[in-house]
């Protein structure tokens, strides 16, 4: 079937993406107590900016105008998130992120897309998995509340990728990767010069402490990381990258456990059982979804799909 092949590369760069950003929820937890939201952003993303500028070649104005406005709305919902993190376990920061598996489906609907019936059970079936992980007892915090709105935030974010991918001209995913680490890096930046008290030379010094983790959240994480979402994305509708994000829980844990030492117990597990079941439901007869296969007729082709 066309397309059916790409579609499938998609969901499996997607799960590779989701993997990796499940470890990032206890590095970046350890990294919160030596460091401000702020300066791990812009430490992260330095490095990632980096690493990415050579791809900056050949940008297009509309690339530039949806990679600094993707840029701008991941900006504000990673900030949330790693400012709730600081506040509350990378647990349940992990779980609270994952709601956005549930907010995707509901603001694309809000806005006139129609939905298949077996994406929105899968949406519910990872939300009560969602829940059965939030396994810890302790009352709703300030912390749980930055980490909800950076979900919510974090929702529009993936629908802006499926609006670019289905534009006029659609920009390429590496040049959306590179502008939106610098928008990520300029942002955090002026955050960091204008709210901060630190030094510039403290936020180095602190820096060659904690390098290693610094720079496998700034090489790994980032830079390959948002390339290749950015690619899985253009292939991939935006409620089904929603679902598979919703993973992200489930090796956060995994990675916790290992890491910080942080345990689930059984209705915890229980939960991502859950969340496995909603991500493999939810692609029931996707390939022969008609709004899938109309945005991937609407993928640009040869070069310009593969950044």
């Amino acid at each position: 079937m066309p397309g059916a092949g790409p579609h499938r590369q998609g969901l499996a760069v997607l799960l590779l993406v989701t993997v990796v950003w499940g470890t990032t929820f206890p590095a970046m937890k350890v990294l919160s107590g030596p460091f401000g939201a702020l300066e791990i952003i812009l430490l992260r993303f330095l490095i990632a900016s980096v690493v990415l500028l050579p791809l900056l070649r050949g940008l297009s104005w509309a690339e530039l105008r949806w990679g600094a406005l993707i840029g701008g709305v991941l900006f504000c919902a990673f900030y949330l998130q790693v400012a709730g993190l600081a506040r509350t376990s990378s647990n349940r920061n992990a779980f609270v992120t994952g709601l956005n598996v549930l907010m995707v489906p509901m603001l694309a609907y809000l806005m006139g897309q129609r939905m298949r019936w077996p994406v929105l059970l899968g949406a519910v079936l990872a939300v009560f998995g969602l829940g059965g992980m939030f396994y810890e007892q302790a009352p709703w915090s300030v912390g749980d509340t930055l980490t909800l709105a950076g979900a919510f935030v974090y929702a529009i974010y993936v629908l802006l990728f499926e609006f670019s991918a289905k534009a006029g001209t659609a920009p390429r995913p590496a040049r959306l990767a590179v502008v939106q680490s610098l928008c990520m890096l300029l942002l955090s930046t002026l955050g960091f010069t204008v709210l901060e008290s630190a030094s510039w030379g403290s936020l180095w010094l602190r820096a060659q402490e904690h390098s290693a983790s610094l720079l496998y959240l700034g090489l790994l994480a980032s830079a390959l990381m948002v390339w290749l979402q950015a690619w899985g994305q253009h292939r991939v509708r935006a409620v089904e990258a929603a679902i598979i994000f919703g993973l992200e829980p489930v090796f956060a844990s995994l990675t916790a456990l290992w890491w910080i030492n942080e345990t689930l117990g059984g209705r915890a597990l229980l939960g991502g059982a859950l969340i496995v079941a909603g991500v493999l439901f939810s692609q029931i007869k996707a390939a022969a979804d008609p709004a899938g296969r109309a945005l991937r007729k609407a993928l640009p082709a040869g070069d310009s799909a593969h950044g």
